[in-house]
């Protein structure tokens, strides 16, 4: 029998046109090319290197074996949406009931039914820069333009509210906020969040904020849930996941709190996409929020540890300069004395050096003149790569 095959036009002609606004992502593309390298050091993911808390995983095993297999409602079973609700009061201060919760397959999940579900295509979304690659992707599925709001080291990676304002047009619909910040580490300040809450009341905007990092905080910062304002409430779609917080990365299991008529429609797009999230998954979720939190504290003790080796490694080499990341656990690192752009030397350090880095290039053009180094990654292994970039770049 013949074999039929189409050319590659005819590929690009099926494939739909949202497919060339979405390339690989910096991070991926890094990855990749890692892959061949046998001792490798990998500081490109953002991803604890712990392993799931035993008692998590133990909520798991005995939810399989006791038959959570089937389907569970697209909203997220009951029970676990009340608890992100308490969690929620507790730890956030704000006011919501499971009505207000849809428990999505990751933050990546939610953040995607949000724009989804409030975005049309005529409308732009705000968005940092430098900021989390899959924004752009997940802005472009959900049909909307992003648009980038500049985040610059000299101002601490925070925002400015008048630079944000100047950005807006009769299509905005949408700012997207991310705190504490992948890649900068950065932290948004009660101040700037009242700001930005009067902007949005001013110009009828939605606030998405991704707040996955919410637990690494250092130097006595605090972090702060913008829908903990009542005022501002009705317009903040808040997103969170257990990967971070609880070393769950592959659990794929996350949620987003939003206003009642917003989580209703999320809770229908999910149920046309995911069907619903893993029933064991979620009530291993169930034991993470119910559970001892010691596993969560020792955990952000840990990446402190790792945070001053990698500040006090990185001022030993004369080439680079970093601001001390206040929280998530990124360094982002200035690389401006080096004269390379952040492709060229992030490509440099893993061919020669071994050490997998992310070109700042990947989270906007802001990002540009920096690169990405993770620190989910043991003490040890951290002073060897910061040894082996100091050597390539003194050769």
């Amino acid at each position: 029998m013949a074999t039929f095959r189409l050319s590659h036009e005819a590929l690009q002609e099926i494939l739909a046109q949202r497919m060339s606004e979405i390339p690989l992502s910096g991070i991926r593309e890094i990855f990749e090319k890692a892959q061949s390298i046998p001792d490798v050091i990998r500081l490109e993911f953002g991803e604890p290197d712990f392993d799931t808390p035993a008692h998590i995983k133990n909520a798991a095993y005995e939810a399989l074996k006791s038959g959570a297999t089937k389907y569970t409602s697209s909203f997220g079973i009951g029970e676990l949406r009340d608890a992100v609700a308490e969690k929620m009061f507790r730890e956030n201060g704000v006011k919501c009931s499971r009505k207000n919760v849809v428990i999505t397959a990751g933050a990546t999940s939610a953040l995607s039914l949000s724009v989804l579900a409030t975005m049309n295509p005529s409308n732009e979304i705000l968005i940092p820069n430098p900021g989390w690659a899959n924004y752009v992707p997940i802005s472009r599925i959900g049909g909307a333009k992003s648009v980038g709001y500049p985040l610059l080291e000299k101002d601490g990676f925070n925002i400015d509210i008048e630079n944000v304002r100047k950005l807006i047009t009769p299509k905005t619909k949408m700012i997207l906020i991310n705190s504490p910040s992948n890649p900068s580490g950065g932290i948004m300040q009660e101040e700037d969040l009242k700001a930005l809450g009067e902007l949005a009341i001013e110009k009828d905007l939605l606030i998405l904020s991704d707040e996955v990092y919410e637990k690494f905080i250092y130097d006595g910062e605090r972090h702060v849930s913008p829908a903990s304002f009542p005022q501002f409430k009705d317009r903040i779609i808040t997103i969170n996941s257990f990967s971070k917080t609880y070393a769950m990365t592959g659990w794929r299991i996350g949620y987003a709190v939003a206003p009642a008529e917003i989580a209703e429609a999320m809770g229908r797009l999910n149920s046309s996409t995911n069907s619903c999230t893993a029933a064991m998954t979620q009530c291993a979720a169930l034991a993470a929020l119910k559970g001892s939190q010691r596993c969560v504290s020792d955990m952000v003790e840990a990446f402190k540890k790792r945070r001053k080796v990698i500040i006090d490694g990185l001022g030993e080499i004369k080439q680079l300069s970093c601001s001390p990341p206040k929280g998530a656990f990124y360094a982002f690192v200035n690389i401006g004395k080096t004269g390379m752009d952040s492709i060229s030397l992030a490509t440099k350090i893993l061919e020669q050096g071994h050490v997998a880095t992310v070109p700042g290039a990947a989270f906007g053009s802001f990002g540009e003149g920096y690169v990405r180094l993770a620190y989910a990654n043991s003490e040890e292994n951290l002073k060897v790569a910061l040894s082996r970039i100091k050597s390539v770049l003194s050769s």
